[in-house]
């Protein structure tokens, strides 16, 4: 069987090292894919390919590097895949020694949750086949990755600091590695991850094919880049940080308290029944998950902090509509492919103006339509905003909400502590649980006193700020008397006194009394 495809020759030549959006979109039945890989495509209900699996998939199937930027939602996965699984085919072996297995394509990822999800792909993009795959990553027993490893697989899946940890322990071997792709790219470059994946590509041959793949390249990233590839390829099929343009995009002027209101009141207005819920710490994550539970509507947070399989749990539970609003940090901004999700809201305005790009990208995928509705409130809100408008290179106008109905009494549903102190019309402070501190507290005693009135006598207020002063003695009330003559008495503390006796501890035993054979003078 022949496994080797031939280049469509819609694709343009190499030397161009550029590629447009001007190639015409083909089916994946032109691609004369191996059987076992057409079969498990068909069975996905893949026919036409997108602009970015059009141009990156006769590229890849060349062996050439290749920089790919496509808005989210539009199948890069697949892009890089399917070609590496059709030239890895030449190595399909249905041995079961590990030596016949080694890993030839390594995939990494900055996140645990896209890691889980692309090796899924993998696995069913080569069911029909004898090539294995894999996925290691934080969070997890190391156990179960290592006798997996073991057996020997040729589709690794990694983050980078479980990766490390498997290299250290000499569980995985990279010295035949043929392929690498670092998907969400420009978030793999960043600072946080650069030292780890430099140590990872130190482990690789030199003569390999690199593979990029991202939604967002700024210019530094892609002077990065460069160091890594080998007479790249670059491919865009739409403007470069371009957001969907199946995503109807919403600025909301909001302020702090209101923005609850606001997000029970455009869900009701659209009738919507799923949503992501962005914010950008995740001690307001949690907090927030908990607020708008006890509003009514189920929740479920995912950040950081969770557990690997807390964090599963709730990716499943969204999936499978058990949970109406996923609150997520950033954690889940990139790569996430949850199909029908209506809306993403951004509780918070990101502090990097690409991940406005990745979290809007969660909604609206394939085609879909979709809303995304930013809140925008006071402090650094207007300089995060700007950096959005100049990064989609859009002009964004602010809209107003109108409430249907009188916007609930904050202190009664349960305020979200954000480090603000709310204050009465006298500007007297208010503190969480909606009672006046200090100075205010006569204040708030007087009005309560009014609204309910008793027949009880009014006691006295009480001065809780000094102690009780402690009772005089009388003694020192007395004038001064002067002893009689011939009366002076020794002092109490000298009549008192006793001889001092040496004493000897009951643990020392005393000296044997012996007699003695001369008298001593």
């Amino acid at each position: 069987m022949n496994t080797e495809l031939t280049p469509p020759t819609a694709v343009p030549s190499a030397a161009s090292n550029e590629l447009n959006a001007d190639t015409p979109i083909m089916a994946f039945a032109q691609l004369q894919l191996a059987a076992p890989i057409a079969r498990a495509v068909a069975e996905m209900g893949y026919e036409s390919m997108t602009p970015i699996q059009a141009q990156a998939i006769p590229v890849v199937l060349t062996g050439q590097d290749v920089m790919g930027a496509a808005q989210t939602g539009t199948g890069k996965t697949a892009a890089f895949a399917l070609p590496l699984l059709q030239r890895m085919m030449k190595h399909e072996n249905a041995s079961t020694s590990p030596a016949r297995h080694p890993v030839r394509a390594l995939v990494l990822l900055p996140t645990r949750e896209l890691a889980d999800q692309v090796a899924q792909q993998v696995k069913l993009y080569a069911k029909y086949t004898n090539l294995r795959s894999a996925v290691v990553f934080g969070g997890m027993d190391m156990k179960p990755q290592t006798l997996e490893l073991k057996k020997g697989v040729e589709v690794l899946v990694a983050t980078p600091g479980r990766l490390l940890d498997h290299i250290e322990a000499k569980n995985a071997v990279l010295n035949q590695v043929e392929y690498v792709v670092l998907d969400e790219a420009d978030r793999m470059l960043d600072i946080g991850f650069l030292p780890d994946l430099q140590r990872i590509l130190s482990y690789l041959p030199k003569q390999r094919t690199t593979l990029l793949f991202s939604a967002t390249f700024s210019p530094e990233i892609k002077r990065l880049a460069n160091s890594y590839l080998q007479n790249p390829v670059t491919i865009e099929v739409a403007r470069s940080n371009a957001t969907a343009s199946t995503v109807e995009q919403h600025f909301y002027s909001v302020n702090e308290d209101s923005k609850r209101h606001a997000l029970h009141q455009i869900l009701k207005q659209r009738g919507m029944k799923q949503a992501f819920v962005f914010v950008n710490s995740k001690l307001g994550c949690a907090r927030l998950a908990r607020s708008l539970e006890h509003e009514g509507l189920k929740t479920a947070a995912l950040h950081g902090d969770k557990s690997q399989d807390e964090r599963l749990k709730a990716l499943e539970a969204f999936k499978k509509g058990e949970v109406d609003l996923l609150v997520c940090t950033d954690v889940a901004a990139r790569g996430l492919d949850i199909k029908d999700v209506p809306a993403v809201f951004n509780f918070d305005i990101p502090f990097n103006a690409e991940d406005y790009v990745h979290r809007i990208g969660r909604t609206g995928r394939a085609g879909a339509s979709g809303l995304a509705v930013t809140f925008v409130g006071g402090g650094n809100d207007a300089r995060l905003l700007a950096d959005i408008e100049k990064l989609i290179k859009t002009k964004v106008e602010l809209e107003a909400v109108e409430f249907e109905e009188d916007q609930p009494d904050i202190r009664k549903q349960g305020r979200i502590n954000d480090g603000r102190r709310m204050y009465h019309e006298d500007g007297s402070a208010v503190s969480d649980n909606g009672r006046s501190g200090g100075r205010q507290g006569e204040h708030r005693r007087g009005s309560r006193e009014d609204t309910y009135p008793s027949s009880r006598s009014v006691r006295a207020p009480r001065d809780y700020g000094r102690p009780a002063p402690a009772p005089r003695d009388p003694f020192f009330d007395k004038p001064y008397e002067a002893p009689a003559v011939g009366e002076a008495a020794a002092p109490s503390w000298e009549a008192s006194a006793r001889p001092t006796t040496r004493s000897i501890s009951a643990n020392i035993k005393p000296k044997r009394k012996v007699a003695a054979l001369f008298k001593s003078e």
